[in-house]
């Protein structure tokens, strides 16, 4: 099982690295990872991880998903688990899961996670996924706002069931996705307060399937 003493402990010798003769403590890791200081010490006391912060982070410092979490280099780890995956971490975009958002761009990091980290995965047959943030509510409590949710490019259908992600000429938007008898494309949200919407199939692409995702704070 992981424990988050050992992962801050790692965090706070990265930190370190850039605070040359000041000592790093619990704030400053939370600080880091955009968590306020009483809900980080909470998490310590119930060893509940903030993925999605530390992923973000690791994204940003170009640490190693694995070292960090698995203590394990990416081959290592590639030779104990078929469950290992190239993440293209997409950490500027939001696709929406309310109004419109920016479209995909070439701004990326390519990350290497276990499975282990994500929660709900789909069947995979495909390890090279991408990852983006969720922003609105109107896919809760299926995801919830801020958390990241994990694209495989390859799974187009939606004609199976499953949340996908649709660039429209409004934007990004992560919903359920059904054709209706008249050729409309409805894009239907989790949260009954956010009514379906309908666009013409012109006006629709389907990026991918999200197979797995990682709660937001």
């Amino acid at each position: 099982m992981m424990i988050l003493n050992d992962i801050v402990d790692k965090l706070k010798d990265v930190l370190s690295e850039s605070s040359i003769g000041k000592k790093v403590f619990d704030k400053h890791v939370a600080e880091a990872l955009g968590i306020p200081q009483g809900t980080f010490a909470s998490m310590k006391k119930r060893n509940s991880i903030p993925y999605a912060e530390i992923l973000e982070f690791c994204a940003l410092k170009k640490i190693s998903v694995n070292w960090l979490f698995f203590d394990q280099a990416v081959d290592m780890l590639k030779e104990e688990t078929e469950k290992f995956f190239q993440v293209r971490y997409f950490s500027d975009i939001r696709a929406s899961a309310g109004g419109g958002a920016e479209v995909f761009d070439e701004n990326y990091e390519t990350i290497s996670i276990d499975e282990k980290i994500m929660h709900n995965m789909v069947g995979m047959g495909n390890t090279e996924l991408e990852a983006i943030h969720v922003d609105g509510e109107s896919m809760e409590p299926t995801l919830q706002d801020g958390s990241i949710v994990f694209l495989d490019r390859t799974q187009t259908d939606i004609n199976k069931n499953g949340i996908f992600v649709a660039s429209t000429t409004g934007g990004l938007f992560i919903k359920r996705i059904q054709q209706r008898a008249d050729g409309m494309i409805e894009l239907i949200s989790d949260n009954s307060m956010y009514p379906p919407q309908a666009i013409s199939p012109e006006e629709v692409t389907i990026v991918g399937k999200v197979v797995g995702n990682i709660e937001s704070l």
